[in-house]
């Protein structure tokens, strides 16, 4: 194959995992946009509308472990299908609810749904995608991320206050719909390994089996660095901006803007950082770097010595450094992968991910309850510092592989 149609095939796989990376952090923030019509329709508190969301992240983070699994057994494209599908069949169940319960088991559905998607999406990038290219992959992937967790509060609150909520659901439904017939259409690209490793062979870790990768320390620094940094990312997307408000007076779209910077920002750095991944081998380096200057940060945003413009400013400077490790740190799991596991791997590290985001609305909300809305961002700190900590564990561990292996 030459290089220009290795570099169309290299384009289509990474754009077709990336809308589906995007439609699964659409999902995400899918009951969180709809929060003022669905409070009063069901009269529910703070606490419950946010178990909904702790459901459905829990549901997630177990299900992505399993999923790793299946990946690995049969073929991430297929997961992936299924996947897309989950997240269809979740919103319209979702838009015809009449009851907690019911909205509880749209939350259960939704997050079955978006476990598949790590495992199956860094599986199809490992199989699929260039060496040379891998790390522009891993951005794509990221940023597609990103914009998904952008648009949907966007199109949701959009539908629903010239609609109702109801509608905006069914509207939601559409999209995974139309994703999945795209995917289906261009199914040759996203094939599976042509031959299958047999099952001893695929264990990848010789002893144990099909889960002996679970006896390897490194896996478990994965899932810690997933775990905290997800803590500190849920309490920028939690309570960030009511924290902005209340710590320099500023407006809610003032602090909300401060939000979106945060997003666009860590897209551009997502971009830049796939770039500085391709080109190094010492990625736990630019991770310790990247946290390290954002718990430094968010540290100056907890002590409010700063005018409200800056404060914007940092918050997008944050997004930046934070989003120029992301490329890193993909590559960064995938050098402590065993090979032929990549799927259970990633599966079971990014299960930290959904754990984390579960976890975090929790602790900061009980920051803001107690009114100390600077501790929501000396918490923040403390977990980007954190990080640091498991990076250079995993760093230690991996630092011996040169060039990223096969999957």
């Amino acid at each position: 194959m030459n290089d220009t149609s290795l570099l169309r095939q290299d384009a289509r796989v990474i754009g077709l995992v990336g809308l589906a990376h995007g439609t699964s952090h659409f999902y995400h923030v899918i009951l969180a946009a709809l929060i003022p019509w669905l409070k009063p329709e069901f009269q529910l508190s703070y606490a419950e509308l946010g178990l909904l969301m702790t459901v459905f992240f829990t549901v997630s983070g177990i299900g992505q472990a399993m999923a790793g699994f299946v990946v690995d057994r049969y073929s991430a494209r297929a997961v992936l299908f299924s996947g897309i599908a989950l997240l269809g069949l979740s919103a319209v169940m979702l838009s015809s609810a009449h009851s907690y319960v019911q909205l509880m088991l749209g939350a259960f559905l939704a997050g079955c749904g978006n476990s598949v998607f790590h495992p199956a999406d860094y599986t199809l990038l490992n199989q699929r995608v260039s060496k040379g290219r891998l790390a522009h992959g891993f951005s794509v992937h990221g940023i597609s991320g990103n914009i998904g967790w952008a648009m949907s509060p966007l199109f949701l609150t959009f539908v629903a206050s010239r609609t109702d909520w109801r509608t905006a659901l069914l509207s939601a439904a559409l999209l995974p719909l139309a994703v999945l017939a795209l995917l289906v259409w261009n199914r040759h690209a996203l094939r599976p390994e042509p031959a299958p490793v047999p099952a001893v062979a695929a264990a990848g870790t010789g002893k144990g089996g099909a889960l002996g990768f679970l006896r390897l320390q490194v896996v478990w620094m994965c899932f810690a660095f997933f775990l905290i940094s997800a803590v500190a990312l849920a309490g920028i997307q939690s309570f960030a901006a009511t924290s902005l408000v209340s710590l320099y007076g500023m407006s809610l779209a003032w602090a909300t803007t401060a939000y979106t910077a945060f997003m666009i920002a860590s897209a551009v750095g997502m971009l830049y950082g796939g770039f500085l991944g391709a080109g190094s081998r010492h990625h736990d380096r630019i991770i310790m770097l990247a946290f390290g200057s954002a718990a430094l940060m968010a540290l100056v945003l907890a002590a409010a010595v700063v005018p409200a413009w800056m404060a914007v400013v940092l918050m997008g400077a944050i997004g930046l450094v934070t989003g120029i490790s992301g490329p890193s740190r993909d590559l960064l799991i995938r050098g402590a992968a065993p090979a032929n596991a990549t799927g259970r791997v990633f599966g079971v590290v990014y299960s930290g991910l959904d754990s984390g985001l579960a976890l975090g609305p929790l602790l900061f909300g009980a920051l803001m309850d107690a009114n100390h809305p600077s501790g929501v961002f000396v918490g923040i700190a403390v977990f980007q510092a954190l990080v640091i900590l498991t990076t250079i564990g995993v760093g230690s561990k991996t630092r011996v592989v040169a060039v990223p292996k096969t999957a």
